[in-house]
């Protein structure tokens, strides 16, 4: 199983990141605008567009409040596994830093989940920082 770890430093402090992480039916509105075009809630899951017109059904796994820790998992035809955490830590009073770690196969969609990933990074650096 591929395992991709992305360490994010934002310019915002610890809870009003994980205040935006935590809002797990907003990520084309709160976290990644623009990577993210679209998002829908239904029930314990969430249906998202991507910018490059991917669709994905995330399921919210677990929302730890006090870890400030989100785990979610998409189960698809073309992902036989793909579960990811998210996690939010204080670096600082003003600045907090993001630990997202995905685990997927098969092998070959590593690079192409990695490159999304950098993407998803970037737009939510863009996104908290200007909240901030």
């Amino acid at each position: 199983m591929a395992s991709i770890h992305k360490d994010v430093l934002i310019d915002a402090p610890a809870d009003k990141v994980w205040d935006a992480i935590a809002d797990f039916g907003a990520l084309h509105t709160r976290l990644v605008p623009g990577f993210v075009t679209d998002t829908k809630l239904d029930g314990d899951a969430r249906i998202v567009t991507f910018a490059n017109g991917t669709v994905a059904r995330e399921i919210l796994v677990d929302c730890d409040q006090a870890r400030k820790r989100l785990v979610y998992a998409i189960i698809s035809e073309r992902v036989k596994q793909h579960s990811a955490s998210v996690q939010v830590l204080a670096d600082g009073p003003t600045r907090s830093r993001v630990i997202w770690i995905v685990d997927v196969l098969p092998h070959e969609i590593a690079p192409y989940m990695d490159a999304q990933m950098d993407l998803g990074t970037l737009a939510m650096q863009k996104a908290l920082a200007r909240t901030a």
